[in-house]
């Protein structure tokens, strides 16, 4: 009797243990998407060019970070202008590595920087993850 009241004490220590450990990662989780939508909207401000606006200048909630026409060219001609920005939504086309190493060099996969007025941002490693996560976050369930 003794052994089943033991057996039945460490059950109920390690199983309340062992699911807030399984908790745990899905926390950190949601932390570092948290952390990456700060830097993309208040950092970064991809929102200004990379959401289309209506006309009082407001994001428009349902094309937000789907890419968009730029409402501003530059002062001189640059032949690699990007009249256009990307779809970051879920980062289409993008491998999780390479999306990290661009937020961290500004270079892409071939090598290249990306089109102006493309910033070449140099994140730190976690910083990069974090805005990787919270893009490939908003990509629609499968």
């Amino acid at each position: 009797m003794r052994k089943l009241w033991l057996v039945l004490i460490v059950i109920a220590v390690l199983v309340p243990i062992s699911a807030a450990q399984a908790a745990k990662p899905h926390a950190v989780s949601q932390a570092l998407i948290a952390r990456g939508r700060y830097l993309v909207e208040s950092t970064s401000m991809c929102n200004d060019c990379h959401s289309p606006h209506n006309e009082k200048g407001e994001v428009i909630e349902a094309q937000r970070l789907k890419g968009a026409t730029l409402e501003f060219k530059p002062a001189v001609p640059i032949p690699v202008w990007a009249d256009k920005s990307a779809n970051l939504v879920g980062l289409p086309g993008w491998e999780k590595d390479a999306a990290i190493k661009f937020f961290m060099t500004g270079l892409a996969a071939n090598g290249l920087p990306a089109r102006p007025p493309m910033p070449q941002y140099r994140f730190n490693e976690r910083d990069a993850e974090a805005i990787v996560a919270y893009l490939q976050s908003l990509a629609p369930a499968k």
